[in-house]
Parts: structure tokens; C-alpha cells; sequence
């Protein structure tokens, strides 16, 4: 009887471990100093940009992104330039993220201008990050629409 006992309680503690957060895929690892500090290492260029079911990636090839000291992201492409904002912060509220994952860590991103540039403001949710990949994700307020943004270094 004590055998069953122990069986059973294995059974209930290894059934919470499979189901525990840290073995969801979906969380991102790390804290906002660890992604500020991951795009701050080197360059970054735009591989994914998908807004209102729109691809818009191709208006960023040939650009490569620096997220530089002070806030401040640098778009180049060798002739032009375009300077914007960048901010990572901890984000406790669940108000902005999408429910298909768990991201307490956001990405702002600010352009004036181009308006291709402009279209990349945003708090974007961090969805999933890599040493040499983010992915970002932002559910529109207006139109409920999702629109997705990556970024891989150079």
C-alpha cells in the first residue's frame, strides 16, 4: 500500500513539473536589461514585418539598425539615415499583450519620419529572443489586428 502511495504522489508532483512556466516555450527568457543588452551588441537588420496582414519587410532591406547608447536607433542603408528612439522595458500590465504568450518585457521603438520608419513605433511585446534573433509582436488597438517585427543581427 505504501508503494501505491509513493506512485501516486510521483504521478501528482511529475504531472505539476509538466505543466509548471518554466517549461512553457512561449516566455521569453531573460529581463529587460538582458535584451537591451543583446541589441546593443552589434547591428540588427529587419527580416519579418508584417502589419495589418501587410509584409512590409522589403522597405527595410539594405538597412541595418543600431540600437545605440541613450535611446537612440539608427537606421542605415550606406546613403540614407534615419534616427528614432528605442526603450526596453519590464511591462507587469497583461493589457497590451497578446494572449498566445507571456511577455512582460516591451521593445519601444520611435520614428518621425520616414513613413515607412514610422510605421515601427510601438510597444512592442517581446515574443520570443535568441542571441541573434527578436521577435516582436504588437495586437493593434484599433482594428485588433496583430503585427509582427523581426529582428537579426548582422
Amino acid at each position: 500500500m505504501r508503494k501505491l502511495q509513493l506512485l501516486v504522489a510521483c504521478l501528482i508532483l511529475s504531472g505539476m513539473a509538466a505543466c509548471s512556466d518554466d517549461d512553457d516555450k512561449s516566455k521569453v527568457n531573460g529581463n529587460a536589461t538582458a535584451v537591451a543588452n543583446n541589441l546593443k551588441s552589434g547591428t540588427w537588420r529587419i527580416t519579418n514585418f508584417v502589419e495589418d496582414n501587410d509584409d512590409h519587410t522589403s522597405d527595410f532591406t539594405g538597412y541595418d539598425f543600431t540600437f545605440g547608447t541613450n535611446n537612440v536607433l539608427t537606421a542605415t542603408n550606406g546613403t540614407n539615415v534615419y534616427t528614432g528612439t528605442w526603450s526596453v522595458i519590464d511591462d507587469n500590465s497583461m493589457d497590451d499583450d497578446d494572449d498566445s504568450f507571456d511577455s512582460d518585457i516591451d521593445v519601444n521603438i520611435g520614428f518621425a519620419s520616414p513613413a515607412e520608419f514610422a510605421d515601427l513605433t510601438d510597444d512592442w511585446d517581446v515574443a520570443e529572443r535568441t542571441g541573434t534573433r527578436i521577435k516582436l509582436v504588437d495586437v493593434s488597438g484599433g482594428n485588433g489586428g496583430t503585427d509582427y517585427l523581426t529582428f537579426e543581427k548582422n
